[in-house]
């Protein structure tokens, strides 16, 4: 696959987000209507305590992906009420069409003691063309911890084919320290699951995806299907040092399958990688296809997990 990068479409520091948000514009994910593109993504704000709460949003494109036509004027949904799974925000937001509604996936953030973080995957719902979702049931998740994926249950990309619903998700092992005096690290695979309601998931809870590094984390799995099987994006890391060194950051992996289940991983493939310098010089992160108007597009972020917004690479050969 080749793609042509067509640069930052996206900052958020040039524009003012809703409720109060000021950074970041992480994970684009788009849904295409017949006369505009909307692509959501988590914006961040900080609270009292100093910490992050990240708050999806959306913004509007032309056709041509070139022109801004509307941000939304808030949150299209909230984080959970006390001690629910997405008290803490949500991040990523992953949706697709189902019949006539629109499907939102979730991954919520609770804050933990002895590590940073746990994730859960949700479930909201919206019948007024993605403006506003409202959450499943009394807002708990559809997929969290089980006895084969015992933490960090999240990233969920959903495909409806043929009345059944596909998911491709991460699942986390278990935190690990460098060393005595450092921070616990988690670590992450993708795997599978499937589902005749969008709602009850069947699990195996066994990786898809080979390690290409060693410590080696996956996240943010994309799928698409072209020229007569189905292609992945995702992006992977070192579990270790990836804020500060560019060589252990996100870069974009690749596998392709025909069947859904079974992978075959080939990062040479992919045609896209870091950029000589600039926006997305450093890493390359949080990946989603998506076709428009008979083109294949990738939007991802780059350097600082997306504190700079998104970029925009169209599939120029197959």
């Amino acid at each position: 696959m080749k793609w042509q990068k067509l640069g930052k479409i996206f900052d958020p520091t040039t524009v003012v987000l809703a409720d109060g948000c000021t950074e970041f514009a992480k994970s684009p994910q788009a849904l295409v209507f017949e006369d505009f593109v909307r692509i959501y993504f988590c914006a961040q704000k900080k609270t009292a305590n100093g910490k992050y709460l990240s708050c999806p949003q959306y913004v509007d494109f032309d056709k041509s992906l070139t022109k801004i036509l509307a941000l939304s004027e808030q949150s299209i949904i909230q984080p959970g009420e006390l001690g629910h799974f997405d008290e803490h925000g949500i991040f990523p937001f992953s949706v697709t069409r189902d019949d006539n509604s629109i499907l939102a996936y979730t991954s919520g953030w609770s804050r933990r003691t002895s590590v940073s973080v746990d994730m859960n995957i949700g479930l909201a719902r919206s019948t007024d063309q993605g403006a506003n979702f409202e959450k499943y049931g009394a807002g708990g998740p559809v997929m969290a911890a089980s006895h084969n994926e015992p933490m960090m249950v999240a990233d969920a990309f959903v495909l409806k084919i043929n009345g059944s619903y596909h998911m491709w998700y991460i699942f986390g092992s278990h935190w690990q320290k460098k060393s005595a005096d450092g921070a616990a690290e988690r670590f992450y695979k993708i795997a599978y699951a499937h589902s005749s309601d969008g709602i009850t998931w069947q699990r195996t809870g066994q990786t898809i995806i080979d390690e290409k590094i060693p410590d080696e984390c996956q996240a943010l799995p994309t799928v698409i299907y072209a020229a007569g099987k189905y292609h992945m994006y995702f992006c992977y890391r070192s579990a270790y040092d990836f804020r500060q060194n560019s060589k252990n950051a996100y870069r974009l992996g690749y596998a392709w399958s025909e069947d859904l289940i079974s992978w075959t991983r080939d990062d040479t493939l992919a045609g896209i990688d870091v950029s000589g310098s600039g926006w997305d010089s450093d890493m390359m992160c949080y990946p989603n296809l998506f076709e428009s108007d008979g083109q294949i597009f990738l939007l991802y972020n780059g350097n600082e997990f997306g504190r700079y917004g998104f970029g925009l690479a169209r599939l120029t050969e197959l």
